[in-house]
């Protein structure tokens, strides 16, 4: 853990603290080390400890980001250690105190070096979110669902590959891949047997396949809409595509780009309807430009990527007939799942906290405000501006002085 552990106790009070399943007002968090020490509707007495009075606002657990590209003028692609130090920083600062960094469709040499940064990086990462391992999205595409991603380099399962990807680095996590491709069901085994979550993205699949896929572990859809098929038409007959797969597997979880645009509300109510919030993960999907002026960008490495244009709180391709990429952050998604979606503020935290906890394989020690797990926690208001936020114990953001 690259955090520093400290002894000291903080003690926050006076704050609507948000369980898994309910809102405990004027309770009291204390926080001993890196750990949370107890949970109270009651003050709690800890001498010495430093208080921090959260007046009212919301206290929550951390948000938990599974699939971010960057930040703060930074992508993970970018080939340096600043640009993962930043991206955390950055979104630090939007209430995320875990993420997990994600690569675009790349080399195998591109890869490699990106994950040796990552290792190098979280030794270093001390001021912002902390990293759950790497998240390779691509190259295993459909060309036809590429959507941003660099045609260049996508391609079929390769064995050699991705053996050799995973046998060089310890610190990937999940893979989105396409499962209809030749090759993609050996690779979800490979896979899971590596400890690697498998995720279904940019993908034409029908029902079918994505049956097949769920059975040999693609159990998350990546960025749900996006990228994917939806009811096709061949020699006319029709085809479930996988949007209708994802909602008709009741156990497949799925992520949802909550920032209003790549799903706009009636879209967002639908999966909240049909999925739940035990089953869906809000991610940011963002790109460099995320907490940056809107303007000129570029998605991927800074000097091989692709340029975008930011406008109308997106990124586009410059032609602007495709989206490009997302610019949000954590305090976005939950401030659109409650007042776009009519999401309730504690389902709202569960799929920015616990549920990507538990997909992700972290729920014994992240995702609540639990006795014993981590001290990641962030203090909002009610419109969801981002007060304070602590990561393993240590305060990494304020945007106002709490402390007495």
């Amino acid at each position: 853990m690259p955090y520093q552990q400290m002894d000291q106790q903080i003690k926050i009070i006076n704050g609507r603290i948000i369980t898994p399943y309910r809102i405990v007002n004027g309770g009291t968090v204390l926080v001993s080390g890196n750990k949370i020490k107890a949970v109270s509707e009651c003050d709690i007495d800890a001498p010495g400890a430093t208080v921090i009075d959260a007046a009212g606002k919301y206290v929550s657990p951390g948000f938990i980001d599974i699939h971010v590209h960057g930040g703060g003028g930074h992508d993970f692609m970018d080939c340096s250690e600043e640009a993962f130090l930043e991206i955390a920083r950055t979104h630090a600062r939007y209430g995320t105190t875990s993420m997990v960094p994600t690569t675009l469709t790349a080399e195998k040499v591109d890869l490699l070096k990106t994950l040796d940064l990552y290792s190098l990086a979280d030794a270093k990462n001390t001021m912002g979110a902390q990293f759950l391992g790497m998240h390779l999205e691509g190259p295993y595409f459909a060309m036809s669902q590429r959507g941003a991603q660099d045609p260049r380099y996508i391609r079929n399962p390769d064995e050699d590959e991705y053996k050799e990807i995973i046998a060089y680095s310890k610190v990937i996590k999940r893979w989105s891949a396409a499962p209809e491709l030749p090759g993609a069901i050996k690779f979800a085994k490979y896979l899971q047997a590596n400890g690697i979550k498998a995720a279904l993205a940019h993908t034409d699949a029908i029902y079918e396949e994505v049956v097949e896929a769920f059975e040999n572990g693609y159990t998350l859809a990546t960025h749900l809409y996006s990228c994917m098929s939806g009811v096709s038409r061949r020699n006319a007959y029709r085809y479930a595509g996988v949007i209708e797969s994802t909602f008709l597997i009741d156990n497949m979880d799925v992520e949802v780009i909550a920032d209003g645009i790549h799903l706009p509300a009636p879209l967002l109510k639908l999966v909240y309807k049909i999925k739940g919030p035990d089953h869906i993960v809000l991610i940011t999907d963002a790109m460099r430009a995320a907490g940056m002026p809107e303007g000129e960008s570029v998605l991927g490495n800074k000097e091989t990527g692709l340029k975008v244009i930011v406008e109308d709180g997106v990124a586009k391709l410059p032609d602007r007939l495709s989206f490009a990429g997302s610019v949000a952050t954590c305090d976005r998604l939950v401030r659109n799942m409650i007042n776009i979606a009519g999401v309730p503020i504690i389902e709202a935290i569960r799929m920015m906290t616990k549920t990507p906890a538990t997909v992700m394989g972290v729920e014994n020690c992240k995702g609540a405000l639990v006795e014993g797990k981590d001290a990641d926690i962030v203090i909002f208001d009610d419109e969801i501006n981002i007060q304070t936020t602590m990561v393993n114990g240590k305060v990494v953001f304020e945007a106002n002085e709490l402390f007495n």
